[in-house]
């Protein structure tokens, strides 16, 4: 189910217009991921992005992730209006052609000193490179299913906070990073880094849910900060990246 964007020297798979789920990098290239020592915001960002791509010497095509921070979660509506507004730069760019979007995305709200208008946090873009190790970054995902319905809809244990409805939630999305990395053939053991996105306690799940499926092999990284979507509960993604700076 991946399809390959030659422009950018990487694979990814489609999902819908706001982002893949996931890429990898093409043979000859790896990912580098760069995260901004503070969050900038989206329109100063994208510029600095650029700026950031094009010293390397690469095209404005070979940016293929990226992990923003949102004031706090949206509306369904309110989700949709953003991203109908943050294609339009990747458009320019040519990464989005009006339907298909290959870049992978996280998108989530801090719950304590949020940004004032969605900002940057950090991104990536795929180099070439003589290491024939693979790389890859999976796109965030919260506990809603994959379909034209609202959240509301597709929301696995909607509103329900319970041990049990928690566990259900988080057991879903480590499920959702299988299934995008196994797109690629990898899974837990090639992941070098695992973020969540909660501002519940889910350690009563953790050993369980997380380390006894290999998913903490590398540790991983809690932000306390909300998915996208009011309701949304439970987010995460997870990258095999080498190269990783702090400008």
């Amino acid at each position: 189910m991946t399809r390959d964007f030659p422009a950018g020297n990487y694979r990814f798979i489609p999902a819908v217009f706001q982002y893949s789920s996931g890429v990898a990098a093409s043979p000859g290239f790896e990912i580098e991921r760069v995260r901004l020592d503070k969050p900038v915001a989206l329109a100063d960002g994208f510029a600095q992005i650029a700026r950031y791509i094009q010293a390397a010497g690469r095209p404005l095509t070979s940016f293929c992730a990226c992990e923003l921070r949102s004031p706090a979660a949206f509306t369904d509506d309110g989700f949709r209006n953003f991203n109908l507004h943050y294609v339009k730069t990747l458009a320019e760019w040519g990464l989005y052609d009006g339907a298909v979007n290959p870049v992978a995305r996280s998108n989530v709200c801090p719950e304590i000193d949020p940004p004032s208008e969605p900002s940057f946090y950090a991104f990536s873009f795929t180099r070439p490179s003589q290491d024939t190790m693979p790389s890859f970054v999976i796109s965030g995902s919260g506990e809603a299913r994959e379909g034209g319905a609202t959240y509301s809809e597709r929301t696995v244990r909607y509103r329900d906070l319970s041990p049990g409805g928690l566990k259900e939630k988080v057991g879903f999305v480590v499920g959702a990073m299988e299934g995008r990395m196994g797109e690629f053939g990898f899974g837990w053991k090639d992941a070098t880094a695992v973020q969540a996105y909660t501002v519940h306690d889910f350690h009563p799940v953790f050993a369980e849910t997380l380390v006894r499926r290999g998913a903490a092999r590398s540790g991983l990284t809690w932000h306390f900060a909300r998915p996208p979507v009011i309701d949304l509960e439970y987010e995460m993604d997870c990258r095999r990246v080498m190269r990783e700076m702090v400008i």
